[in-house]
């Protein structure tokens, strides 16, 4: 009670069991029994990401129901698993990003000990846990921070979702406190591995430290020797976030990269609108951001208005994260459509080989290994009047799309008010099981074991080159220590590949670790004609394709 007014839930509370509207509940989480006292420290040379969202993920949508699948993705081949946002948030459905009670695991997935178990189950199968965390805003319903304080939301700043916490104004310590508890609050009370800091960008902080330096500092320090992995999302292309304190950084260990992504989906998928007009999907300009781990590095951006970018090169490859698909990329989609629903089998057979086996860090995002029919939309279940301007706020957002201009097409966008959104983005397991699902899951298996007998993810500047050579991009690897790798990539149509002027030409004779039109990975099958006694392979495609190779 404040003032005679309230009641309030308290702004750190560790349970919402009505909601964010409803009452705290006081919970003790050293009453939980956890099994797994040791577990591996996650490390950048082994890390493949797995993202999901716990509603989506199975039919029940629970912590529990995420725990009974984590041996699946043992068997993937994943390494780490990325939770969208689980604080708790206004209603039965929502991507996470709008969360309130930012210490509270929602109710909508279990109850606080079912997370831990979810996170206990996972370091007994030895894989790492990641937590997506949004510090920029708070959601627009049922938050009652400014209740307490006038100081917790920034007068002056505003963010893409609202008002900015006040990170750099008056009153603004106790603020990043708030913050730095609730990151330490993760990884002690849940004993989460990483954590990912959602648009990073829109972290409005001026003062002479950065929040996320401080946090990143502050944590560490109660964690070591444990190693706990600070990862940001920012589409500025900035190598400071990754640097050392000392040398004037904010000592992150690793950055979303999206320019990849989009390299892929212009060339792919032919898209033009909004950030895409920055990138021509050519063979060349894939290449170089395959090989660099982003492209634009201080050239003038048309969709930002500006020079956008730094050189990577300071930093190894592993601290960049890049992906073919994400919530982002596909949710904010107008119909949710995932790449591999807009491109043939054959070609996502090939792209998805050369994400896998990159020297950047690979992403990814829940159901792309088996080629998952269901879309991932965007949902919400706000109350009527706010459900609106979502709503009418999602439709406008096409309409300077060519396809989305006339106001009777963007109607048809499907609602994200709608429980249907929520349904139809949920996982259909059971068509792992089925063609052509089935292949392309042994595809990513299979793939993912060369990445790690190969030790592909240990790749330092200078061990590897990506060059478009004709119609194929070939990424050529030769691990410190190790056997070298060729990675030939076909994205569409037939062509040959006969010669380089790569060093690797001086080795005489190949062997083939796997080729995407083998018969164990496509229904179909049109295997290219691979010539493996030269000192430089041939390759002949019969479409698009991929074909790994080490020497003889």
């Amino acid at each position: 009670l404040l003032d005679g007014d309230g009641p309030f839930p308290d702004p750190a509370s560790r349970y919402q069991p009505e909601g964010v509207h409803g009452p705290s509940q006081v919970v003790c989480p050293g009453s939980f029994s956890w099994t797994a006292d040791e577990w591996p420290s996650p490390a950048l040379e082994e890390l493949v990401v797995y993202e999901l969202h716990v509603g989506a993920f199975t039919r029940e949508g629970t912590f529990a129901a995420a725990a009974e699948r984590l041996p699946d993705l043992c068997e993937l081949g994943v390494t780490a698993v990325e939770l969208m946002p689980v604080a708790e948030f206004p209603g039965q459905r929502n991507w996470g990003y709008d969360g309130v009670a930012l210490f509270a695991p929602s109710r909508v997935y279990g109850r606080p000990d079912d997370l831990r178990r979810l996170v206990d189950r996972a370091h007994a199968l030895g894989l790492a846990m990641i937590l997506d965390v949004v510090y920029n805003h708070v959601g627009p319903d049922g938050s009652s921070l400014e209740r307490f304080s006038s100081r917790y939301l920034s007068r002056t700043r505003r963010t893409p979702w609202g008002r900015a916490l006040n990170l750099d104004g008056p009153g603004s310590e106790p603020v990043r406190d708030f913050l730095v508890e609730n990151a330490l609050h993760w990884v002690h009370e849940y004993r989460f591995d990483g954590l990912r800091f959602d648009a990073v960008r829109a972290l409005v902080d001026d003062s002479p430290r950065h929040l996320l330096a401080e946090l990143q500092a502050r944590v560490r320090d109660t964690t070591a020797p444990r190693s706990v992995l600070m990862i940001a999302e920012d589409s500025r292309n900035r190598v400071d976030l990754l640097q050392p304190e000392a040398e004037g950084g904010w000592g992150l260990d690793a950055v979303w990269a999206d320019d990849l992504h989009h390299q892929l989906r212009v060339g792919l998928a032919g898209d033009r609108g909004g950030y895409y007009r920055d990138f021509t999907g050519s063979l060349e300009d894939t290449a170089r951001t395959l090989e660099d781990g982003w492209f634009f590095q201080g050239q003038v951006s048309e969709h930002f208005g500006g020079p956008r970018g730094t050189d990577p090169w300071p930093v190894p490859p592993r601290r960049l994260l890049v992906y073919l698909q994400n919530h982002d990329q596909v949710g904010n989609r107008p119909v949710g459509e995932r790449l591999h629903h807009q491109v043939d089998l054959a070609s996502w057979r090939a792209v998805s080989v050369l994400l896998l086996l990159a020297p950047e860090t690979p992403l990814l995002f829940m159901g792309q290994e088996w080629g998952a029919s269901s879309p991932f939309l965007f949902f919400t279940d706000h109350d009527e009047v706010l459900g609106r301007a979502v709503r009418e706020g999602r439709r406008n957002e096409f309409r300077d799309f060519t396809a989305f201009r006339d106001a009777a097409v963007r109607d048809r966008i499907p609602d994200p008010q709608s429980e249907a959104s929520f349904t139809r983005s949920r996982l259909e397991w059971p068509e792992r099981e089925r063609e052509p699902h089935a292949s392309l899951l042994r595809l990513y298996r299979a793939t993912l074991a060369v990445r790690r007998e190969w030790g592909l993810g240990r790749l330092e500047r200078g061990e590897y080159r990506v060059t478009g050579e004709g119609g194929e991009l070939v990424l050529e690897a030769r691990p410190s220590g190790g056997e070298p790798v060729l990675v030939i990539v076909r994205l569409g149509g037939a062509g040959v590949l006969e010669s380089s002027e790569s060093p690797l030409a001086t080795e005489v004779g190949w062997r083939v670790l796997l080729t995407t039109e083998e018969t164990a990975f496509a229904v179909d099958p049109s295997p290219p004609h691979v010539g493996t006694g030269s000192p430089w392979p041939q390759v002949a495609f019969r479409r698009a394709g991929a074909v790994v190779l080490t020497r003889a």
